[in-house]
């Protein structure tokens, strides 16, 4: 081991100390906080946790003390301390917190950002444009940098100066994505933003998807949008997303079913209805397939097991 990698090694230690004392401070409580940075949150959580479904928007996600396990559909993507995540892209994933205790809480920070974000560097910078070949997977993980959590320390440090925020934040978070950029997969995620390219074409393929999650899925027009033939836009999709563009529509489709019934007073069967299924008994057997129960029994126990964590804190 080189010298100039212990002190390296060193340096990020220490940064992230700091980094989790911030979070820490600014987080008293578990769960998902908001930040006087609109598009900057803190994750607290002093135990580990079931797997938990939600859609991931493009985003940076740095944890500061704890693990945390990410699937997209078959694939596994574990990032801690030494690493940080990277969405790129829309994607339904299944996020569980596996390292966590009331001493040593799990904290992290998602920052979210824009294609258009992305494209300003680029078009600014030497940062390289990238090819216009395969799509690049939409989520991925890189090893940490001295450089990354110097510049993610300086914007955190603003929620100590909240008259600061207005102008040196937009700057700081311009070099967070710089950084990442510079990264050994930063091509990946300048891909997303590159006119033209799969990943680009894919991206808008997903939001189609997602605003019409509810429709039938026409893979034509879906195509013929990407102007791709559907064999490749089928290749390209699954390069990103890990799923089929079917696949993909069924996850959201079930993700927002759950939310209806956890928030509201809808029947299963009307929930079904409303994220776009025809058929009742289709319905509750996807539904069970992904989360393990049928949809009267999930929401029961969601909702037991979120009273449980409410009484526990209150005590």
């Amino acid at each position: 081991m080189s010298y100039e990698f212990t002190l390296d090694n060193e340096k990020i230690i220490k940064q992230q100390e700091e980094l989790a004392s911030i979070i820490e401070r600014y987080t008293r409580k578990n769960g998902t906080h908001s930040t006087a940075i609109t598009s900057l949150k803190f994750i607290r959580a002093s135990e580990k946790s079931e797997p938990q479904y939600t859609i991931y928007e493009p985003a940076l996600c740095i944890v500061a003390q704890g693990t945390k396990l990410v699937m997209l559909a078959e694939k596994s993507f574990q990032y801690d301390p030494a690493t940080y995540l990277v969405a790129s892209v829309q994607l339904p994933i299944t996020g569980q917190i596996i390292q966590a205790t009331p001493q040593s809480p799990y904290l992290s920070l998602q920052l979210n950002f824009s294609a258009d974000q992305i494209l300003d560097i680029i078009k600014e910078s030497e940062v390289t444009r990238g090819q216009k070949g395969d799509a690049a997977r939409g989520l991925l993980v890189s090893r940490t940098s001295t450089s990354l959590l110097d510049a993610v320390l300086r914007l955190v440090r603003l929620l100590d100066e909240p008259r600061d925020i207005p102008v040196l934040a937009p700057l700081i978070i311009r070099e967070i994505l710089y950084r990442v950029l510079q990264d050994e997969q930063g091509s990946s995620v300048l891909q997303f933003a590159v006119a033209g390219s799969h990943a680009q074409r894919i991206a808008k393929v997903i939001e189609l998807i997602n605003r019409d999650f509810d429709k039938p899925l026409r893979i034509d027009y879906l195509a013929m949008t990407a102007n791709m033939s559907p064999s490749s836009l089928h290749h390209h999709f699954k390069e990103v997303s890990a799923m089929s563009p079917l696949q993909y529509q069924k996850q959201i489709r079930l993700q927002e079913a759950r939310r209806l019934l956890l928030s509201e007073t809808s029947e299963a069967a009307d929930a079904g209805f409303r994220v776009g299924y025809e058929s009742p008994s289709q319905f509750s057997r996807e539904y069970a397939r992904m989360f393990g129960q049928p949809p009267v029994s999930d929401i029961k126990r969601l909702r037991d097991s979120l009273s449980a964590t409410a009484e526990a804190e209150e005590a």
